[in-house]
């Protein structure tokens, strides 16, 4: 079973991941790992934390000569700016820190975190609630993605929305959907609304304010059969939602054609079926984002999620003193104007995470070259239906 865990404070010493259930016989490089990574923290709107990070990951175990050995993968990200803040994040006994953080931020889990653990100073809560722990699932996710680029499977995102400006998707032919994201400094394949997200960005930034958006999420060639209809969280929509849902800000999923389904009648909201020798069993559209019954139908999955603005603003919102009881603005913390953008890497990492866990509960194998031999068992036998 694939599964990993983190651990690590936004501003402390640095993050960590432990992957397990990857089989064994991966090439897994750390200039794999590190690209992701560089992904993550790019696009326009991005805080004064990625001039200081440059994130690279140093693979700590589970890795050998360049190849998985099929136990635990461990990988350290160091945190730069931790130099900055060794007076504020001490983990040996020392004087109580007098820059103590009071003043809770509506949006974020300072004041709920602090209430369930019986804290007093929300510090303790936003260093580990902050989006910093994202890193350390892009570094999990660079993994799996090699494990899922094995079976020719591929996954990427793109960004559909930042606040009141929309990409006209249908303007841009699907072979060039991948290039014009990757050269636009949102992440947005169409170029004109790129230029307008970008100035809106500067224009919110500077009255103290924050973005949300949307983005989108393609995965293709997944093979039929990933996940079940047999137990409710065998269902991979299920799964892949939980998964986006958990990456900070993120408020909504959407597969295929998503919230749109609630116009249509049902004549129009399903993917009739087709059949032919070479392709066997396929569909010429894709509402339901490639997953039907909780099971990957052999379509690209595409799912769209919805990130809120941030609740960290220049111009705080109204909040209580957590000392006095008495009306305040809450803390001005250092943020992102917007991580739209951003939120898209993070978003390919859980999705990869999830189709690899549902890849080898479906095939098995401890090494991949078991993995390889039971999926090519698997569609002789699809092409015998």
């Amino acid at each position: 079973m694939i599964r990993f865990t983190t651990a690590g404070e936004s501003h402390g010493e640095g993050i960590f991941v432990i992957l397990e259930g990857i089989p064994a016989g991966l090439t897994v490089n750390s200039k794999d790992i590190d690209l992701e990574l560089a992904r993550r923290q790019k696009g326009y709107g991005r805080g004064q934390r990625m001039n200081i990070e440059t994130d690279c990951v140093k693979i700590l175990s589970g890795v050998r000569y360049a190849k998985t050995v099929g136990s635990p993968i461990t990988m350290y990200i160091l945190n730069r700016d931790f130099k900055n803040w060794m007076h504020i994040m001490p983990t040996g006994l020392v004087d109580l820190d007098e820059m103590s953080l009071l003043k809770p931020r509506p949006g974020h889990a300072d004041l709920t975190g602090l209430m369930k653990f019986g804290l007093s100073d929300f510090r303790d809560i936003l260093e580990r609630a902050s989006a910093r722990e994202t890193a350390t699932r892009v570094a999990a996710g660079a993994v799996c993605k090699l494990l899922l680029k094995a079976f020719e499977i591929s996954v990427m995102s793109y960004t559909v929305q930042i606040g009141n400006v929309f990409a006209n998707m249908s303007s841009i032919k699907e072979s060039e959907v991948l290039c014009k994201t990757e050269a636009s400094h949102v992440r947005c394949p169409d170029l004109s609304a790129s230029e307008k997200m970008v100035k809106l960005i500067k224009n919110v930034g500077r009255k103290g304010d924050t973005l949300g958006g949307k983005i989108t999420i393609v995965v293709n060639n997944v093979p039929v059969g990933l996940g079940s209809h047999t137990q409710w969280d065998l269902k991979l929509d299920g799964r892949l939602a939980q998964s986006l849902v958990s990456i900070q800000a993120i408020k909504a999923v959407e597969f295929g054609a998503g919230t749109g389904l609630a116009a249509l009648l049902g004549s129009f909201s399903h993917d009739e079926i087709f059949y032919n020798k070479l392709k066997g069993f396929y569909r010429n559209t894709n509402m339901a984002g490639g997953i039907e019954g909780g099971i990957s139908n052999g379509e690209p999955i595409v799912i769209t999620c919805t990130m809120k603005a941030i609740p960290s603003l220049g111009k705080p919102l109204r909040s209580v003193n957590l000392a006095t009881k008495q009306s305040a603005k809450s803390e001005i913390i250092r943020s992102d104007v917007c991580a739209v953008p951003a939120a898209g890497i993070v978003a390919e990492a859980a999705i990869a995470i999830e189709l690899a866990k549902a890849l080898k509960e479906k095939f098995g194998g401890d090494c991949l070259e078991d993995m390889k031999k039971n999926v090519n068992i698997y569609k002789e036998r699809l092409k015998a239906l």
